[in-house]
């Protein structure tokens, strides 16, 4: 019996979540950005990882609430650790974009963060981990490759084009221009101004 009143109080906790969650996508679609934030951080509190991630975004925009990237970069991170691949991917650029020059710690783990985001399929993550890999200080062309492959496959076509300098170039594979020209044409036909201008040339 206790197990069963624990479970129901579980199911109750989720449900609310839920609940406020919508409330709070729904009032951000009105304009209401307080009461958005509000809704979203009544779930978030209580451990929804959707809503926790929807906190950051308002903490990083300014929405609802004072723009405070520490804060937003505190609830990317708890949504993140509860598997959210777009929370993974933001609290990443965070820890890119803000940490002190050179600090290893951070470094690893944004990578961690971007791979998991990666392999839960973010074409966001694959095409930035891809550039990554790609320019670091120590490129790791073979795996920058791979994860422009993936963003690729799923229509990026900025990492079409990358994958084209890649054959252009050789970086990761075997140097093929007939290969490079393929992708490039492709990610024209997607728009790519870059790959338009690459084809020309």
């Amino acid at each position: 019996l206790e197990e069963a009143a624990f479970q129901l109080q579980q199911i109750f906790r989720i449900d609310i979540s839920i609940a406020f969650n919508i409330l709070g996508i729904e009032s951000m679609r009105a304009g209401h950005y307080k009461a958005a934030y509000t809704c979203f951080k009544l779930a978030a509190d209580r451990g929804y990882s959707k809503a926790q991630f929807n906190v950051g975004l308002c903490y990083e925009h300014g929405r609802g609430t004072e723009k405070d990237l520490q804060k937003a970069a505190f609830y990317y991170y708890l949504a993140a650790s509860n598997c959210h691949p777009m929370a993974q991917y933001r609290y990443a650029r965070c820890l890119l974009c803000h940490r002190p020059e050179n600090e290893w710690d951070s470094l690893q783990k944004a990578v961690t963060f971007l791979e998991r985001a990666a392999m839960a399929g973010l074409t966001e993550a694959q095409a930035y981990l891809g550039v990554f890999y790609l320019r670091g200080l120590q490129p790791k062309e073979k795996r920058g490759l791979k994860y422009l492959l993936l963003a690729a496959k799923s229509g990026d076509s900025q990492s079409r084009y990358h994958v084209g300098i890649c054959y252009e170039k050789g970086l990761g594979v075997q140097r093929d221009l007939a290969e490079a020209l393929r992708h490039h044409r492709q990610a024209a036909a997607a728009g790519n101004k870059d790959a338009q201008q690459r084809v020309q040339a």
